[in-house]
């Protein structure tokens, strides 16, 4: 049984947050929104160090958030209903781990308070990746970081 005081991430499911709720559990790693590429042999799928267009590289914050599938159409959102997706998301992902039942890392600024830890950390990418405007399609597998788990 999780006390009725413990934070809002282990009370409810997915499905039980409200939109603020929601919209906070992102960390602002911006990992979601670097581009990807998946072995068709066995379906893994590989981060690359190539960001949308609309991510900013330094803050990792989409550059117009409201408007981003108007902008970028293949732009995926995240929804409760989708968690059975979650898997290509980052193991540290917010929304991954409390779909998983899991807590959220210490890092995590609705834990520490402050937003900056997801950079100090080096759990984002801030400052080391490159804009997909600047690297050809054909030349991401160069850029490859890591395979999600």
């Amino acid at each position: 049984m999780i006390a009725d005081n413990a934070p809002f991430w282990r009370r409810k499911t997915l499905e039980q947050l409200n939109p603020q709720e929601w919209e906070s559990l992102c960390d602002g790693c911006g990992l979601c929104c670097l581009q990807k590429l998946e072995d068709e042999d066995d379906n893994s799928v590989y981060y690359t160090r190539i960001a949308c267009t609309l991510l900013d590289l330094d803050t990792c914050q989409c550059s117009d958030y409201p408007n981003r599938f108007a902008q970028v159409p293949d732009c995926i959102q995240l929804t409760p209903g989708k968690a059975d997706q979650f898997r290509w998301l980052p193991a540290t992902c917010g929304y991954r781990l409390v779909s998983e039942g899991k807590d959220l890392p210490a890092w995590h600024h609705l834990v520490c308070g402050d937003r900056q830890q997801v950079h100090e950390q080096r759990i984002s990418q801030a400052g080391r990746m490159l804009s997909e405007r600047d690297v050809h399609e054909d030349d991401w597998e160069d850029h490859l970081i890591f395979r999600a788990s």
